[in-house]
């Protein structure tokens, strides 16, 4: 093994970057393009309004049963877990990274013992023992900044986990959030279905007794009934849509189908929003919206990427150390007498690769243009998104006004129809019948009102809402 004086040994490889200086290879990422575009928001303005908006935009509702579901959502969904994950995962890789810039070590130990057979005829077996401590020690100063863009495109990484991870906070309490509202309109319209089956059964009895009179034909007799199986069949999809919400809030708070039947099966109102809800600045939460800041931190990465593959298509140096000790006795293996250390300069160049080298460094050119047309792509689409939840939101409130205006009506005509009744003017039959139509709109504004709440709900996903920091 081949000496060097110490000062030769230890000095070359920290003197050679200060001598070539470092340098990272272009191009550095200047952030993400603009967008043309825009919007003023105009539409839904009869139903929002500008003003600091909660993180937690369920707590609008006012409902501490949803409150508590989202909480526990968040807590134990398997999709927000396996994001989580994903963010331990990049961050682990992103250290990895960071450690190629150190040299790497590698100790050694050697022990070996041979018994080696006489030389000459009646010569003596020979025992020989070896022992070897030592190390070895490589390195590649970064010349080029291949670390440096590799570590930038691995920290770009980590925030796109971490954006992926919002991302997945955001459906999630949109999800559950649209989940119980499903519930309980649909055990709501239960209730209202029930009263009108009653009520059909009702008059089919009364128009039976008229018919036996000889007051009534068969005819009504069949129309009737008709009515009341018509009630009937709304009953099954309503059950129907009452299992499939209990069974999504329980898989999306990380449990079986069915744990949460016991908590949620008593029904209870509708969550109701304030007459005016805040939304905010549109425009910048857009900005800050985790699938929109997952693709700029993608643009990011493949920006650094260009760079760390133009690197590695220079002259590359790197630096092998070795250092031993070696005794015929494991007693004095450390022997600073027996010291023995070198280094192994060795330049690399793949300079003739055919165009091995540039078809890379087009593909991560390319790669760079793709992540900016995914970046371009989801701003546009997190633009129409907020456009169309809102103009949605807003609708839907012009036709709740409709509905409750045109429930009010049922109820006033069914009130003047009880007062002829108690008069003698209207029949029985007749107050049935408009107190059928009194339920059946207020079945009607009950779904206006839920789709009123999941139009906010959607609002608030098409903004990024809802998810931690």
């Amino acid at each position: 093994m081949t000496r060097l004086p110490l000062m030769i040994a230890v000095g070359l490889p920290l003197a050679l970057p200060l001598a070539l200086g470092g340098c990272a290879l272009g191009p550095d990422y200047a952030g993400p393009p603009k967008v043309a575009g825009g919007s003023s928001f105009a539409r839904g303005a009869a139903a929002v309004e500008a003003g600091p908006v909660l993180a937690r935009w369920w707590e609008v509702l006012g409902d501490a049963q949803l409150n508590a579901l989202v909480g526990d959502a968040l807590a134990h969904s398997p999709s927000v877990e396996d994001a989580q994950a994903k963010v331990r995962e990049a961050g682990a890789v992103l250290r990895q990274k960071q450690a190629s810039d150190l040299p790497s070590v590698a100790p050694t130990l050697i022990a070996a013992k041979a018994d080696l057979p006489p030389f000459s005829a009646g010569g003596k077996r020979t025992s020989l023992e070896i022992y070897n401590l030592g190390a070895t020690a490589s390195w590649e100063p970064d010349f080029w900044g291949i670390n440096k863009r590799t570590n930038e495109a691995s920290r770009a990484s980590v925030d796109r986990a971490k954006a992926q991870l919002a991302d997945a906070q955001v459906s999630l309490s949109a999800q559950v959030a649209q989940a119980y509202v499903n519930l309980r309109d649909a055990q709501g319209r239960q209730a209202m279905v029930a009263q009108v089956v009653a009520l059909r059964q009702q008059a089919l009895d009364l128009i039976r007794q008229r018919q036996g009179a000889g007051v009534a034909t068969l005819a009504d007799v069949a129309r009737a009934e008709g009515d009341m199986r018509s009630a009937m069949a709304q009953t099954a999809p309503l059950r129907a849509q009452v299992e499939v919400a209990m069974n999504q809030l329980a898989v999306l708070t990380g449990k079986a189908p069915g744990e949460l039947d016991a908590a949620l099966a008593p029904a209870k109102p509708l969550p109701v929003l304030p007459a005016r809800v805040a939304v905010g600045d549109p425009a910048e939460l857009i900005a800050r919206r985790p699938d929109v800041r997952a693709a700029e931190r993608l643009l990011a990465g493949n920006t650094a990427q260009i760079g760390a593959t133009r690197g590695k298509l220079m002259p590359r140096l790197s630096f092998t150390g070795i250092l031993g000790m070696g005794s015929s006795s494991l007693s004095s293996i450390v022997d600073p007498a027996t010291a023995a250390y070198g280094i192994l300069p060795q330049l690399k160049w793949s300079g003739l690769d055919w165009g091995k080298g540039k078809a890379t460094v087009a593909q991560a050119k390319a790669q760079r243009d793709s992540a900016e047309a995914q970046y371009r792509r989801a701003v546009l689409a997190a633009l129409e998104d907020a456009e169309s939840s809102l103009s949605r939101f807003g609708a839907a409130r012009e036709r709740l006004m409709q509905l409750e205006a045109g429930e009010a009506t049922a109820r006033t005509n069914a009130g003047l129809g009880a007062q002829r009744v108690s008069a003698g003017t209207s029949s029985k039959l007749e107050q049935t019948e408009r107190d059928a139509q009194v339920l059946q709109a207020a079945i009607t504004s009950a779904q206006g009102r839920a789709e009123v709440v999941v139009d906010y709900i959607a609002i608030a996903k098409a903004l990024g809402l809802g998810w931690q920091g």
